[in-house]
């Protein structure tokens, strides 16, 4: 069954459509306004065949996306992936090192649950900008923004895989 979810996923762009993507890459510059820390976004519709084949979960997969797109190499180990894998209706945040022991994996769940529940809704761009707006408020308080912090290491736009 999860083989034809992924062979038959619908293309990111006809659910994302452009001016959902610039919404969400405005939402994340915005965030990034008020805090040190770097998100990515990154969407995928469904997986390669190799990642089917091998069983790769969801979490498995952001985990690959986190380290391909180099999102943990930021100055302050800061950068926060949100993936979402839109065959698998999944949500999956990864966060670098810098947020062990200050961001706890059920706090970034409830950030994805807030997505999640606005996906049921039908507005993907509007729950993807209130899991970034969630994801700001438990970054912002152990990154605070700082003069002459180092903003925007990571790009800004969605990533489509």
């Amino acid at each position: 069954m999860r083989w034809l979810r992924h062979l038959f996923a619908p293309s990111v762009e006809r659910w994302l459509d452009p001016a959902a993507m610039a919404r969400i890459a405005e939402a994340i510059e915005a965030s990034e306004r008020r805090h040190d820390g770097e998100i990515c976004f990154a969407v995928e519709a469904g997986l390669p065949a190799s990642a089917l084949w091998d069983g790769q979960s969801p979490r498995e997969r952001a985990q690959e996306v986190f380290a391909r797109l180099g999102v943990w190499d930021t100055a302050g180990n800061n950068g926060v992936l949100l993936y979402l894998l839109v065959a698998d209706h999944r949500i999956e945040i990864v966060a670098d090192r810098g947020f062990d022991g200050r961001v706890d994996a059920g706090q970034w769940r409830a950030a994805c649950e807030r997505i999640e529940q606005g996906l049921r809704g039908g507005e993907p761009a509007a729950a993807i900008v209130a899991g970034i707006e969630a994801m700001a408020a438990l970054i912002a308080p152990h990154f605070p923004l700082t003069e002459g912090g180092a903003d925007n290491e990571l790009c800004n736009r969605p990533r489509v895989l």
